[in-house]
């Protein structure tokens, strides 16, 4: 005990402390508490930035790049502070110190400090993994049980693009699909199981989903998207991921997208080969394209074989739905470089992957600047490139 004492009070001397209210009075400084999870569930300075002690070397240069700005370094009792604080000057952080007293002190002195939304001890098991990615992170997975996906159609795309972004943490997911449950499903659709042939597929994966991670919300919808369904499903989504499997949905899920601002995450198989990619136009009007700017027509019907004439290698569904999921993560945390103008093509045979890079059309009749979009209903091929019905 006395050799701690010491060592506290060479920090201390060392390093300095400041009072509570200094802190708080510097409008140029930056609090950082540096407390466990569960210990900021009881409260935290407002405005304060957030990274556990545990981490503080990983991540504060992430969440504090300006090394010459004041830290203000605040725990429970002013003890791990001096500690975090004398890592931050090694880092460069000079004009790092440590609050007196800690949060005890900031409350028992009156000063401002708020309850903020964190992830529960259930939640820190389950997306541990996860969360301890710079990219991520504690303010992320929060962010993702905030979304809401939107998945057209629980079939060959929409059942491992459910699975993982049901088991990432994404708040809510809608389910369209009024399709029932084949048994010729099961070769690829994973989301269904046998003893679920002629139910709803809809209903089939929120049972599913429901078993993975009971925290996320499932809204099954067993109807057909439509030109009077379309805009009320889709509103208030952060991304919706097309797993359609005919021509005529998959234009009005772009139109409506294109229409609402949200951004379409798009993916397409065909025997062997697969595709995905991200449109987004009002992310950057006239230079994000959107579907039509790719495919302004859909083939003629004797270049658009069903999935049920040419046939789907079971597992390729599972890779292209996989990636249109880490595409929606990404977008949903702003993280990364989403397909956005680009095209990634798959093909299993080869093992191969290649990318294509395409322009918005300045013609394009929905998402060109200026441009009035107006919902369509495509009288196309019913399956080429889809999902797999």
């Amino acid at each position: 005990m006395s050799a701690s004492r010491e060592r506290l009070d060479a920090l201390r001397r060392a390093l300095g402390e400041v009072e509570p209210r200094a802190a708080a009075g510097d409008a140029d400084g930056v609090v950082l508490d540096v407390r466990e999870p569960d210990e900021v569930e009881q409260g935290s300075p407002t405005g304060a930035v957030r990274v556990p002690k545990s981490f503080l070397e990983l991540r504060v240069e992430e969440v504090l790049p300006d090394r010459a700005r004041p830290v203000y370094v605040l725990c429970a009792g002013g003890v791990r502070s001096l500690f975090a604080t004398e890592s931050l000057r090694a880092l460069g952080y000079e004009r790092a110190v440590s609050v007196a007293g800690g949060f005890a002190r900031w409350k028992a002195d009156g000063l401002p400090f708020e309850v903020p939304r964190v992830l529960d001890a259930s939640a820190r098991a389950r997306y541990g993994r996860q969360v301890i990615l710079p990219e991520v992170g504690e303010a992320g997975q929060l962010r993702l049980a905030e979304s809401r996906v939107v998945l057209v159609g629980a079939g060959g795309l929409g059942s491992p693009a459910a699975l993982y972004l049901a088991a990432a943490g994404v708040g809510e997911l809608v389910i369209v699909d009024d399709d029932l449950v084949d048994r010729s499903n099961l070769q690829r659709q994973v989301l269904h199981a046998d003893a679920r042939v002629g139910r709803p597929k809809a209903e089939s994966a929120r049972e599913t989903l429901a078993a993975l991670n009971p925290s996320v919300r499932v809204d099954a919808r067993v109807e057909r998207l439509g030109l009077d369904n379309v805009e009320s499903i889709l509103a208030g989504a952060d991304a919706v991921l097309d797993g359609t499997d005919n021509f005529a949905t998959r234009y009005l899920v772009n139109d409506a997208c294109v229409r609402l601002g949200v951004p379409n995450v798009h993916g397409a198989i065909f025997r062997f080969e697969g595709q995905v990619s991200v449109f987004d136009p009002a992310r950057e009007r006239g230079v994000a394209p959107c579907y039509r700017c790719l495919y302004p027509e859909p083939p003629p019907p004797e270049l658009a074989p069903s999935c049920a004439e040419a046939g789907v290698l079971g597992v390729l569904p599972g890779v292209i739905g996989c990636l249109q999921a880490t595409e929606a993560i990404k977008l949903l945390l702003g993280v990364g470089e989403p397909l956005v103008g680009r095209l990634l093509h798959y093909d299993a045979l080869k093992q191969r992957f290649k990318e294509l890079s395409f322009a918005a059309d300045p013609a394009c009749t929905h998402c060109a600047p200026g441009a009035a979009p107006e919902l369509e209903f495509v009288d196309a091929a019913a399956c080429s490139l889809g999902a797999g019905a």
